[in-house]
């Protein structure tokens, strides 16, 4: 199963954030826990054997409430085991292994959002699988992988990132790095990074600078990708429909090429 390409939606269930946190965190989710065939609340779940996941910069809580798996990242196979629990930066491409018995709860930040939630920045985690002991107590990791369902888990977690709030005043970097980032979608995607940093009274210097403190990359390669998964969802939800001008692509083969470079796929490889 991959990403955009096929619905990974369908094997989750999902909850939004508060409003206070909206702006920082994207979802919290669980994967589809495994059921028994004859129980109450057995439903047949899509089979596959992994999920491949696109270069977002988002960096994702995954807690573990299953069993052992295996997960490629930047081309490096970790096993994550029953007891570990991880961030990854989503700087890459990300497969996870699939197994039957696979429970997993995630929080998946924005870009900065972390930072601006926990006072951790994202960029010393490029291409790392980080466990997540190092900055959340145990003993809450303990607490929230006890059994309950997704409103109580997401509602314990969202309890706890509140308390920790460290950004409530807006730090300037965090904030320009928003601002661009809606900016450049409210302007349909069209706008490059000269054009951008002119719209911020900034030299195109000073806002690669500041996208490679806050997200870990240059804007042109984060607004790049940014377009592109917008563009492909939207290619592939309604292909009838689809023109590439509306993303600010010269042609249907400027798209395409950006859909290579961004998933190693190529569209007529798949059908939707």
């Amino acid at each position: 199963m991959v990403e955009i390409f096929n619905n990974i939606r369908k094997v989750h269930q999902f909850i939004k954030p508060c409003d206070e946190l909206a702006g920082h965190i994207e979802f919290f989710s669980e994967s589809t826990p495994p059921v028994p065939e004859n129980s109450f609340g057995y439903k047949i779940v899509p089979q596959f054997e992994s999920v491949k996941m696109f270069p977002s910069y988002t960096p994702t809580f995954w807690i573990n409430l299953g069993t052992p798996y295996y997960l490629t990242v930047a081309n490096k196979q970790y096993l994550i085991k029953e007891t570990d629990d991880i961030l990854v930066l989503r700087d890459t491409s990300v497969e996870k292994f699939k197994q039957p018995t696979d429970h997993i709860f995630t929080v998946k930040f924005l870009p900065g959002g972390l930072e601006a939630v926990l006072g951790i920045s994202q960029v010393q985690f490029v291409g790392q699988v980080i466990n997540l002991n190092t900055f959340l107590p145990p003993a809450f990791i303990k607490k929230i992988k006890q059994p309950m369902c997704l409103e109580e888990r997401a509602l314990l977690m969202e309890s706890f990132l509140l308390a920790r709030f460290k950004n409530k005043s807006k730090d300037h970097y965090l904030q320009f790095v928003h601002d661009c980032i809606e900016n450049y979608d409210s302007a349909d995607m069209q706008l490059n990074t000269s054009e951008m940093a002119e719209k911020m009274f900034v030299t195109s210097k000073t806002i690669n600078r500041y996208f490679n403190k806050v997200v870990g990359t240059s804007p042109k390669n984060y607004f790049t990708i940014m377009r592109t998964r917008t563009a492909l969802t939207a290619y592939v939800n309604r292909k009838d429909l689809f023109t590439p001008y509306d993303f600010g692509y010269y042609d249907m083969s400027h798209f395409y090429k950006d859909v290579v470079k961004f998933t190693g796929r190529k569209l007529t490889a798949n059908s939707f």
